[in-house]
């Protein structure tokens, strides 16, 4: 019966980039995510004994990895990329493995925990890694709404 605790789904987010791959956590009963930090990338790919501790640590349902694209909605390289580590998701976890539009998404991110810092509610200075693990609530925000 859709909608009882028994088909709550447990979402993995991923923000993928070239240096970071932000992470937030969430579920299709309280439709909330949460920042889950952010995973180091190189020249030779994530770090994906961080990526397997993060799943097993999550036990999620299944993942959902941001798909940049431009400003009018063309792919490019970076699209590309997040293809590929979207699909290698799928390759070595056997989850299901969907895409969300990922554009303007650090931006908010980065909007939202600038108001955090001036309410008081966060004090410590943004780093990097917060904003791309906030770039990962928004996206997985967007994959729950879309999930109504």
């Amino acid at each position: 019966m859709p909608g009882t605790p028994d088909s709550v789904r447990i979402a993995l987010a991923f923000d993928f980039g070239l240096k970071r791959i932000g992470l937030a956590v969430g579920d299709t009963l309280t439709r909330s995510a949460a920042a889950r930090g952010a995973i180091a990338a190189s020249a030779s790919g994530p770090d994906w004994a961080a990526v397997t501790r993060a799943v097993r640590a999550c036990a999620p349902h299944l993942l959902v990895v941001g798909a940049p694209y431009n400003v009018d909605g063309e792919a490019n390289e970076m699209t590309a990329r997040a293809r590929q580590f979207a699909a290698e998701l799928a390759a070595r976890f056997a989850l299901p493995v969907e895409q969300v539009d990922e554009r303007y998404s650090s931006i908010e991110a980065t909007e939202r925990l600038k108001a955090q810092r001036a309410s008081g509610e966060r004090r410590r200075r943004l780093r990097k890694e917060d904003i791309d693990s906030a770039a990962a609530v928004v996206i997985l925000e967007r994959w729950l709404e879309g999930e109504r």
